[in-house]
């Protein structure tokens, strides 16, 4: 459809004027209907010249503001030709907006944020859970104090946002909030996750996380080694709570199973596997990935010690297990009580079995990988890169090849 576009800029008198500069203004026309802009200049009504809509006489601010109305004028042409490129309809607001910046909604940090956190606490237990929630809310809270801090402000455009800001922030988390590396890396992750959904809908042009590179030096995983898993084992408590918390400790130990997933494991996900023998036929609440673990003779063992526990036949479940604020106090009892010296918590059993258990008996990477539910091979490569004695055994079958003796 044919537009018929023009411009002009004019001087406003206003009703009481007598005498000084008057402001001057741009009119966008398109089919008849107008827009007005001001164009944030003024001029004396003698130095103007209607007809040519510019100031006229040869002094050096006339000059200065004949060539910002001639800028201003293309720039306002270059708005109208985005406008056609794009197939937007072509109006004379449209173009003011689009000129102005009034088109674009100003998008903020903390309120994208928000977005993002209410999306994803509609969809606790449908692909997220509790956990990621309270990270990511967490995250929230440390940029509204370092915003507070940094720049004086409540929120911040997007725009805004530079390699600077996250190596400030950065420092920030390690500084005032006290973060670890690891800490700081997953709420700068977070960050960048937002920043990514901008880029994605365009409302950043550049990613300030471009060249951002931050060093994080992977935690050294902590197990229990085959002698302290034998102790731990071999210990018979007396006390109730210290013999329950120690079997669903164990029972993780020989299953890789976290706490999350150990708690909710239904006695109807224990079936027969292709071998014939008993298999957990699960899914891990972190990641909803399948997970499917034979069973060793001591989880066996105790399952057959809990299948008549009341309370478990009651809700269905494999196991009582208790809140995991009281299994980690009492798995320090435990320790003590053994002589192990370690710190003592429910995740070093995923850990155990992933080094102790199967890595370190010869069972393939790619097989602990499948029964511990992780996404990305790399996760499973942390355990066995920790593994002296396993590399021990490896080289001693080395060397007996070798032998020429």
């Amino acid at each position: 459809m044919k537009t018929n576009f023009s411009l002009i800029f004019y001087i406003r008198r206003q009703k009481n004027y007598v005498s000084g500069p008057v402001p001057i203004y741009l009119r966008i026309t398109v089919n008849g209907k107008r827009s007005e802009l001001s164009t944030g200049r003024d001029c004396l009504p003698e130095e103007w010249s209607s007809g040519l809509g510019r100031g006229h006489g040869k002094k050096e601010r006339i000059k200065t503001l004949n060539s910002y109305l001639d800028t201003l004028q293309q720039k306002v042409k270059v708005t109208h030709n985005e406008l056609l490129g794009n197939g937007k309809v072509i109006t004379s607001k449209a173009i003011s907006d689009r000129f102005s910046g009034k088109d674009e909604k100003l998008k903020q940090l903390l309120q994208l944020f928000t977005e993002h956190n209410d999306k994803m606490k509609a969809l606790i237990g449908n692909g997220f859970q509790l956990n990621t929630l309270k990270g990511y809310q967490t995250s929230k809270k440390h940029i509204t104090g370092f915003l507070r801090v940094q720049y004086q402000l409540e929120d911040i455009d997007i725009k805004m946002l530079d390699q600077a800001f996250i190596e400030n922030f950065e420092f920030y988390l390690k500084t005032e909030c006290g973060c670890s590396a690891v800490s700081a890396a997953k709420y700068i992750k977070h960050l960048k996750k937002i920043v990514n959904h901008c880029v994605a809908n365009k409302w950043l042009i550049s990613n300030p996380f471009c060249n951002y590179k931050s060093i994080v030096k992977a935690k050294e995983r902590t197990f229990l080694t085959k002698d302290e898993l034998v102790r731990i084992l071999a210990k018979e408590f007396k006390i109730e709570r210290l013999q329950q918390v120690k079997d669903v400790f164990v029972f993780c130990c020989y299953t890789g199973l976290s706490y999350a997933d150990v708690k909710k494991l239904k006695r109807d996900e224990i079936a027969t596997g292709v071998d014939g023998d008993k298999w957990i036929f699960t899914s891990r609440q972190k990641t909803s990935t399948s997970s499917r673990i034979p069973l060793l003779e001591v989880p066996l063992k105790i399952i057959e010690d809990y299948k008549d526990n009341s309370c478990c036949e009651v809700k269905n479940l494999l196991l009582p297990v208790l809140s995991n604020q009281k299994m980690n106090a009492y798995l320090k009892e435990i320790a003590d009580l053994c002589g192990i010296i370690k710190h003592l918590t429910f995740h070093l059993a995923r850990h155990t079995f992933a080094t102790t258990v199967t890595l370190s008996n010869g069972v393939p990477i790619e097989t602990v990988s499948k029964m511990l539910g992780h996404t990305d091979l790399k996760t499973t490569q942390h355990y066995a890169k920790i593994l002296d004695i396993k590399v021990s055994n490896d080289m001693a079958k080395l060397k007996r090849k070798l032998s020429f003796g």
